[in-house]
């Protein structure tokens, strides 16, 4: 008989995790909806949670009197904070659960949410904003991992493009709901609101448990110590050798561009449509809301292609529409160009959010796997956190539509990254770093 010492990582443990592993083809379990679902609510709010700050930005500039270098420099204290948030949290949830994780990350950011709408200064609205953002980095990759360890193989971008579409969904809300909220309570008011749907979070993920491809690496570990020692040090991993190395460059490059790209057009977005236009807020509101409608349509397209095509097409299809339709949208002017180019723009430049954590999910192992997710789109979006302020300063020098338009630079970087990155549309997720036989490489 073989001692436990020499169990197999990919062995199967007994218990509702077993009964929880998708197949690699096949219908979705009811176990990975409600996964979807619950990484999509948290997701939701912290869309919701960073557009707001966009559309009070004017309100919270006046009152606290901020000049514009400090009013951008909020968005990107936020994002800071999220690095942190992704490094702590996804640690956290490769060693006690995603689930679990999740749960925390939300209450975190819920907490300090509110408490920014008690700030009246600078630095402590900073701080708080810092510490939401740390609740905030949590929430994308814990959630990714979750959703693609929870769905078959064959339609796992279709679920991290279903995650994706939640943060469009919370956007979308935050869009329709500021106009009113700021005219009848005032930018505090907004901020309390946005403490406020976590709860549903909270409530839906204590019904959820743990996915089988995690519970079934932690009983490994368990039955290995040697192995669970070397788990201690998880973003070694992300640097294990040259091929994996070459990966990690090339995602970082494309959650970079991902986050710069996005943060650049939505927290000016309305400002631009005001500046230039003489939008109301209500106005600017609704067409903000259009482009949003795009981006999640975009997103669930994307799940699609990607599926059907491949990550590496499917981004290429992607990066290149949003190079052009970035350009485009700088140079429209009338109102319903606007709204059908906003729409447009959204669709491909946000259409890809979705994609990284499919693509993530089968870069790296089970060990590695939420901290990979979150490490990797959390330094994305520190470097996007620098947009809206040098967004701001490029539109002090050329104006908004140029500085738009210079956006669709980084774009075609994005395509360049993608050779880097090895192809493994579909294949079953690893529970450690090792060779995959068949799987074709940068």
């Amino acid at each position: 008989m073989r001692d436990i010492d020499e169990a197999p990582l990919n062995a199967t443990p007994p218990g509702d995790a077993a009964r929880s592993a998708p197949p690699e083809d096949g219908p979705v379990s009811t176990y990975g909806k409600k996964a979807v679902l619950a990484s999509s609510i948290g997701y939701a709010m912290d869309g919701f949670d960073l557009l707001i700050l966009g559309f009070a930005l004017s309100a919270i500039t006046a009152e606290l009197h901020l000049g514009n270098g400090e009013a951008g420099s909020l968005a990107t204290i936020t994002l800071f904070g999220a690095v942190l948030g992704g490094l702590l949290f996804g640690v956290l949830a490769d060693r006690i659960g995603r689930v679990k994780v999740l749960t925390y990350s939300v209450c975190f950011f819920a907490v300090f949410t509110g408490l920014t709408a008690l700030a009246d200064g600078y630095t402590e609205f900073a701080v708080y904003r810092f510490l939401a953002g740390v609740g905030i980095g949590g929430e994308f990759g814990v959630g990714m991992t979750l959703a693609a360890e929870a769905w078959p193989a064959r339609k796992r971008a279709r679920a991290t493009a279903l995650v994706g579409v939640g943060w469009q969904a919370g956007v979308l809300l935050a869009a329709l709901v500021s106009a009113p909220v700021l005219t009848h309570w005032g930018w505090r008011g907004l901020f309390l609101l946005g403490a406020l749907p976590a709860v549903v979070a909270v409530v839906f993920r204590s019904r959820l448990h743990e996915p089988e491809a995690f519970t079934e690496h932690r009983a490994a570990l368990a039955a290995r110590r040697a192995q669970a020692a070397k788990a201690r040090v998880p973003l070694r991993l992300l640097v294990a050798d040259a091929t994996t190395t070459r990966a990690t460059a090339g995602v970082l490059v494309l959650t970079s561009v991902q986050n710069f790209g996005y943060y650049g057009i939505m927290i000016w977005l309305p400002t631009y449509l005001s500046a230039e236009f003489g939008y109301s807020l209500t106005k600017s509101g609704l067409w903000t809301a259009v482009t949003v409608v795009g981006m999640a349509a975009g997103g669930l397209v994307f799940g699609q292609v990607a599926d059907r095509l491949g990550r590496r097409r499917a981004f290429w299809m992607f990066q290149f529409g949003s190079a052009v339709s970035v350009l485009v949208y700088s140079q429209l002017t009338s109102g319903w160009a606007l709204l059908v180019g906003g729409a447009i723009m959204g669709a491909f430049a946000n259409g890809m959010i979705g994609g990284y954590g499919a693509l993530m999910a089968e870069l790296y192992p089970t060990e590695v796997r939420a901290t990979a997710q979150n490490v990797l789109f959390n330094l994305g979006r520190a470097v996007g956190g620098f947009a809206p302020v040098v967004v701001a300063l490029a539109a002090e020098s050329v104006g908004f539509g140029t500085a738009i338009a210079m956006l669709a630079v980084i774009y075609v970087i994005d395509m360049a990254a993608m050779l880097l990155i090895p192809e493994r549309s579909a294949t079953p997720l690893t529970t450690r770093l090792e060779p995959q036989p068949g799987v074709p490489g940068p």
